[in-house]
């Protein structure tokens, strides 16, 4: 795996994040050398710059090797691209100081006089993003837009003038070109969400545009649904939770549970908060919030005393334009720390993918639930001979009027996940 990043006089130690992972990918690709070049070769000046989808800081760390004080405004909708831009900036000793991090649904700034963008995989994504910028850019600002060669045609340029201006590709350099568009200056009308139903199990689902499987049910997740672990849970994880859809089914079916929704998505764990909200899941025998959401790398900041029984996982093979397996890799590793003795890890995934291999390596057992032609549904117990690890005990203050009778002296199952309550 190559970590040196080197671009006209500027060298840069880049890691993907985690640094430690099983995979050999490298932290950036050469639209983002394309960028930097073009910026060094037009000797571009240090303006009030928006960067957007900046994978792991290639283009953040760049400019700040040109001139450590440019003004920099960070859009991102992955945990792991801002903690890895994070991570590369501290390696190669180049300060924050000079940079704003925003998600994809915080308001943008205004005053932005040059926006570079990596085009990312999720097109509908993309619009939304260009659309989004059409309300805060005058009109004249340039849009620098890195792109594979092969990723850019007719159809590409005309989502680009339609949503925020007249664009133009540069010639190929490294199997990429440069896209430049000027932002016409007129306000987009925002997309909404896609909304719609699972039917067999009476849930509504509103998702946001990065949001996996945006507009009907996955086929993963589907055979998911009508394979769900037997057992009595009253802890629950959806690690990668996408919309939520296996965290909501997976209340319906153990009511007496707590959720926790995972992602690395924002979005994501936005449109599964409102489809908690949506679907009205709450239990009103139990004390407490009964769903919780985090936008997280896998269960990388989850307090060390929490301990699920159970796991819900359907796993991504890509990480943007990379095929990769190490978020799986990730995904039951930390499962399997994090499980109490004796918990279960149920996933689900493409049978090609062999994650059975992985979970027996891990877990030490492994048995297939159900299968189709396609996907393999797996269940792993985590049977450790050590002693477990003590759950964290919290007390849970309640500021209304409760009825005793109903109350438990059992702590909240949530209280531990990320230190205190409320915090």
């Amino acid at each position: 795996m190559t970590t040196q990043f080197s671009v006209s006089s500027i060298d840069l130690e880049l890691f993907r994040y985690p640094s430690r992972q099983e995979s050999n990918l490298q932290a950036w690709d050469a639209a983002d050398e394309h960028l930097v070049k073009h910026l060094i070769d037009t000797e571009q000046a240090a303006v009030n710059t928006t960067i957007v989808n900046d994978g792991f800081g290639a283009l953040t760390a760049g400019l700040l090797s040109i001139n450590p004080q440019w003004p920099l405004t960070l859009e991102t909708d992955a945990k792991t691209s801002l903690l890895g831009t994070s991570q590369n900036l501290t390696r190669n000793q180049l300060s924050e100081d000079s940079l704003t991090w925003v998600n994809s649904r915080d308001e943008l700034p205004q005053g932005i006089e040059l926006v570079l963008m990596k085009l990312p995989k999720n097109l509908n994504y993309f619009s939304h993003q260009l659309k989004r910028l059409s309300h805060v850019l005058p009109a004249g600002t340039p849009v620098l837009i890195g792109a594979k060669a092969k990723s850019i045609n007719k159809s590409l340029l005309e989502t680009i003038s339609r949503n925020l201006g007249e664009a133009s590709a540069s010639l190929t350099w490294k199997k990429t070109r440069v896209i430049t568009c000027i932002a016409d200056g007129k306000a987009r009308t925002l997309p909404t969400t896609t909304n719609w139903s699972v039917d067999e199990c009476q849930l509504q689902i509103s998702n946001l545009s990065n949001v996996f499987a945006a507009s009907k049910l996955d086929i993963g997740a589907r055979i998911m649904l009508d394979n769900m672990p037997k057992g009595d849970f009253k802890s629950i994880i959806d690690l990668g939770c996408g919309n939520g859809i296996l965290g909501l089914h997976a209340k319906q079916c153990f009511p007496e549970a707590y959720i926790h929704f995972i992602d690395d998505s924002e979005m994501a764990v936005a449109s599964a908060r409102d489809n908690w909200a949506l679907n009205d899941l709450d239990n009103p025998t139990l004390i407490g919030e009964q769903a919780t959401f985090a936008w997280d790398d896998c269960l990388t900041h989850m307090s060390e005393g929490f301990r699920p029984d159970l796991i819900l996982c359907n796993p991504p093979f890509h990480q943007g334009e990379a095929i990769t397996d190490h978020i799986a890799w990730q995904m039951f590793l930390d499962a399997f720390r994090r499980l109490k003795n004796g918990g279960i890890l149920h996933v689900v995934g493409n049978r090609h993918l062999a994650y059975h291999v992985k979970l027996q390596r891990i877990f030490k057992n492994c048995t297939t639930v159900a299968s189709n032609g396609k996907f393999v549904i797996l269940q792993a117990q985590k049977i450790s001979k050590k002693a477990q690890e003590p759950e964290l005990e919290v007390e849970v203050e309640v500021e209304v009027e409760l009825d005793t009778d109903k109350m438990s002296d059992t702590p909240h199952p949530q209280s531990a996940l990320y230190g205190k309550p409320n915090a």
